[in-house]
């Protein structure tokens, strides 16, 4: 048999780590083929671009759409297990699961909402079969603005957990590359620098605005797992900047920030300040080229009318 369609993996998955075990995803891969019966020929299929075969982009496409429904946790990089919600889930969920069914779970309804193409409006994970969109309800180059969309959303997920399970000082390096890549102090990477445990009152780093390091702008850089980021962090943060007598910083954080917190910042008047989450850390990454590496690029085109009406 072919390998079988995208949202028939998922019920598999959950079946294969219901036994409460960590899983690497690999493992859960030899197990999901050996439960579809397919033959060497199968597993070994691969998806259009070459990069991997199609087995393997539909258990890890499984695995992230459970994990962000919160029915599978990451232990670490690669490894999963099913979460209490995921064993509750599986007694009364439909065989086949669809991604729509999923969209009980807020917060996979949330991603939902994040993937949902600009243009178009239309998600493409609620649909029955991601190889497969109606022409009805979507033109080609719709399908390829949601995928991208979609794929985008899963990546920044990807890198949020990786750079949650660096170490602290690779982390502020990274912050450090970051503010340099979206242009502050040019090209040269003497322009910025992290401060580790010798900076003071918990600044991590400093980076110049301006070639000429005439102005400064001070970092702050938080790996949380979990919680979010409260007013008292941030007033910590500008009273180290006072004390440097800095009136501009940058707090990051892999978390999130408290309303409490984004309020504080908003309605400081003395100081400067950016508030950078988790996400929007990841989505920076992707945007800049940090982390992050060119698998495949597809060059939309289109008639040029001008060369042939000339």
């Amino acid at each position: 048999m072919p390998v079988p369609e995208f949202h028939r993996f998922l019920r598999p998955v959950l079946e294969v780590l219901a036994d409460g075990r960590d899983w690497v995803w690999k493992d859960v891969e030899v197990s999901i083929a050996g439960l579809f019966h397919l033959t060497q020929e199968e597993r070994d299929d691969p998806t259009p671009s070459g990069k991997k075969t199609r087995l393997s982009d539909r258990v890890q496409w499984a695995c992230t759409y459970l994990r962000q429904a919160k029915l599978l946790e990451n232990q670490s990089r690669g490894i999963y297990r099913i979460t209490k919600r995921g064993l509750d889930y599986l007694k009364v969920a439909p065989n086949p699961i669809k991604p729509s069914d999923l969209t009980c779970f807020p917060e996979f309804a949330d991603f939902q909402r994040r993937t949902r193409s600009k243009a178009t409006g239309v998600s493409v994970g609620l649909l029955d079969d991601q190889d497969s969109i109606s022409a009805e309800k979507q033109t080609p180059a719709e399908t390829m603005d949601a995928a991208y969309q979609e794929h985008r959303e899963a990546l920044a997920e990807e890198i949020l957990q990786v750079v949650k399970s660096v170490t602290p000082a690779f982390f502020e390096q990274a912050i450090v590359q970051l503010m340099l890549k979206l242009g502050y102090g040019g090209p040269d990477m003497e322009a910025g620098k992290t401060l580790g445990r010798s900076g003071d009152g918990g600044i991590d780093g400093v980076i110049n605005q301006d070639k000429l390091g005439l102005d400064k702008i001070y970092l702050q850089a938080k790996r949380w797992d979990n919680g979010s980021v409260g007013s008292k962090e941030i007033q910590a943060f500008v009273g180290a900047l006072s004390g440097q007598g800095a009136t501009k910083g940058v707090f990051i954080t892999t978390s999130s920030f408290s309303k409490s917190a984004l309020e504080y910042a908003r309605s400081n008047k003395s100081f400067t300040l950016s508030l950078i989450d988790g996400l929007e850390l990841s989505r920076l990454m992707i945007e800049y080229d940090l982390g992050v590496a060119l698998v495949k690029r597809y060059d939309v085109k289109r008639v040029d009318s001008d060369f042939f009406e000339g």
